[in-house]
C-alpha cells in the first residue's frame, strides 16, 4: 500500500517537490503595477525576453551566418526563419513552465527524473554553457583585436575580467541588468540596419532565401552550416534561463496572476525574438550581399571585418561591425553566467559564490580558446566558433524533450497544459532537431572527416 508521500507525488506528477525557488536573490523582486493600462503592464513584464534574445545574437551566430551567406548566398535565410519560429515556440513553453509550476527547467527536470539522471543532464548542460562561453570569449577577443589591435591571446585573457563587471551589475538589481542588455541589443540592431542598407542586397533574392530549399538537407556542407545556425539560434541554455527569470516579476501566484504573467511574458519574448531574427537575417544577408560570388575567403570574422568596408564602399562599416561584435560578446556574458547559476542550483542543488561560479566557467572556456589560438591562430578560432555552435545543437534535445514533456503533462500543468495544436508543433520541432542531429553525427562517423 502506498504511503501518503508517494500518493502526493503521484497526484502532482513529480517524483519530488523542489524546496528552493529559482534565482532566490532576485525571485519575485520586480514590481508589477496592479491598476495600470496594457502598455504600462507590458513594460513592467518586459525584460526577460531581451535577456533570452541576447543568446540568439551572440558571436557564434556571426561566424555561422557570415559563413552561410558568403558560401551559399541567401539560401540559408530559410534556416534562420524556421529556427526563429521554433525558438519562439520553445521559449513560450519555457516561460509557461516557470510561471505555472514555480520551477525553472533544471529544477523541474530534477524533480521529475531523480538525482542521478539530473546529475548526468547537468554535466551535458554545463558542456553547452562552456560552448556558449567559448563563443563569447573568442568573439570579444576578436572585437578587441579589431578595434584596438590587442593580440588575440591577450584579448582572451582580458575577457576573464568581465566577471568583475557582471558581479557589480548584479548588486544594482535585476532591472539594471535588463536595461543594459536592452541598450546593447539596440546598438547591435541599429548597426546592422545600417550595414544592411549600405550593402544594397537584391530584395527579390533576399525574399527568395526565405523559401525552403531541398538542397539544404542534401548538401552536407550546407547542412553543417545549417546545424550551426540552428545551434546558434535555438540555444539550450536559453530554455533554462527563461524558465527562471520570468519568475522575477511580482505577479500573483494564483490562476489569474499566472494567466496575466504568461500573456505578457510570451509577448515580451516574441517581440525580442523578432528583433533577434532581424539581426540574424541581416548578418547573413550582409555576408551574402558583400561576399557571395566574390571568391573572397571570409570564413573568419576578422576577414569579414577587413573586407567589409572596401566591398560595400563605406569606410565606417568595418568599425561599426566590430563595435557590434564587442557588444554582442559582453551581452552574452551576462546571460551565460545567470544560466550557469540556474542549472547548478536546479540540477544538483549546489550553491556556490557567484565569483567562483563565474571564474570556473570562464576558465574552462578560456583554456581551449587560448590553446587553439596559440597553435592555429585566427583560423583555429574561426573553426572553434563554428564547432561550438554545433555542440549546442547536439545538446538541444536534452533540454527540449523534457520541456515539451513537462508542459504537455496535465498533472504537472493543470489547466495550463499545452493544447493539442501546441503539442503537435512542439513534437514536430523536436523531431526536426533530432533528425538533423542524427544526420550530422551519422555523416561524420561514416565519412570519418569533418565538415565545413
Amino acid at each position: 500500500m502506498k504511503n501518503q508521500a508517494e500518493q502526493a507525488t503521484d497526484n502532482s506528477g513529480w517524483l519530488r517537490h523542489s524546496s528552493n525557488v529559482s534565482l532566490e536573490e532576485v525571485n519575485n523582486t520586480v514590481k508589477i503595477p496592479k491598476k495600470a493600462g496594457f502598455w504600462r503592464k507590458f513594460l513592467a513584464f518586459a525584460g526577460p525576453g531581451s535577456l533570452v534574445a541576447v543568446g540568439y545574437v551572440d558571436p557564434g551566430n556571426w561566424a555561422t551566418s557570415i559563413a552561410g551567406g558568403a558560401r551559399f548566398g541567401y539560401t540559408l535565410l530559410t534556416v534562420i526563419l524556421i529556427s526563429n519560429l521554433i525558438a519562439m515556440l520553445l521559449q513560450s513553453l519555457a516561460a509557461k513552465l516557470g510561471i505555472v509550476t514555480g520551477r525553472d527547467l533544471a529544477q523541474a527536470t530534477r524533480d521529475a527524473v531523480g538525482k542521478k539522471t539530473a546529475f548526468f543532464l547537468w554535466i551535458l548542460t554545463e558542456i553547452a554553457i562552456v560552448a556558449t562561453d567559448l563563443a563569447e570569449v573568442i568573439g570579444s577577443a576578436i572585437a578587441l583585436n579589431l578595434l584596438f589591435g590587442i593580440p588575440l591571446l591577450l584579448g582572451i585573457l582580458i575577457t576573464t575580467l568581465d566577471v568583475l563587471l557582471l558581479l557589480l551589475l548584479q548588486k544594482k538589481g535585476f532591472r539594471i541588468i535588463e536595461s543594459i542588455i536592452i541598450v546593447l541589443m539596440a546598438t547591435i540592431f541599429l548597426v546592422f540596419v545600417f550595414e544592411l542598407i549600405v550593402s544594397k542586397p537584391e530584395i527579390a533574392a533576399v525574399l527568395g532565401g526565405y523559401v525552403p530549399s531541398f538542397e539544404i538537407v542534401t548538401n552536407p556542407e550546407m547542412l553543417f552550416i545549417s546545424l550551426g545556425i540552428l545551434g546558434a539560434t535555438v540555444m539550450p541554455h536559453n530554455l533554462y534561463l527563461h524558465s527562471s527569470i520570468v519568475q522575477t516579476r511580482q505577479y500573483k501566484r494564483n490562476r489569474e496572476g499566472r494567466k496575466e504573467a504568461l500573456k505578457f511574458s510570451i509577448l515580451d519574448s516574441n517581440v525580442s525574438l523578432t528583433i533577434a531574427f532581424i539581426i540574424n537575417s541581416s548578418i547573413l544577408i550582409l555576408g551574402a550581399a558583400a561576399f557571395h560570388g566574390t571568391g573572397l575567403d571570409v570564413s573568419e570574422i576578422e576577414a569579414a571585418y577587413e573586407l567589409l568596408s572596401p566591398t560595400v564602399g563605406v569606410g565606417i562599416a568595418s568599425t561599426l561591425f566590430a563595435i557590434a561584435l564587442l557588444a554582442s560578446g559582453q551581452n552574452s556574458t551576462i546571460t551565460g553566467t545567470l544560466t550557469g547559476q540556474i542549472v547548478m542550483e536546479g540540477f544538483i542543488n549546489l550553491k556556490i559564490s557567484p565569483w567562483l561560479r563565474r571564474i570556473i566557467t570562464r576558465l574552462i572556456a578560456v583554456v581551449p580558446a587560448f590553446i587553439v589560438t596559440w597553435m592555429a591562430g585566427s583560423r583555429g578560432t574561426g573553426d572553434l566558433l563554428l564547432w561550438s555552435q554545433v555542440v549546442l545543437s547536439l545538446q538541444l534535445p536534452f533540454a527540449v524533450i523534457p520541456l515539451v514533456l513537462f508542459t504537455s503533462d496535465k498533472k504537472k500543468m493543470g489547466e495550463f497544459v499545452n493544447p493539442p495544436w501546441v503539442k503537435i508543433l512542439s513534437w514536430l520541432a523536436t523531431v526536426v532537431i533530432l533528425a538533423l542531429n542524427v544526420f550530422l553525427v551519422g555523416y561524420i562517423i561514416v565519412t570519418g572527416h569533418e565538415l565545413g
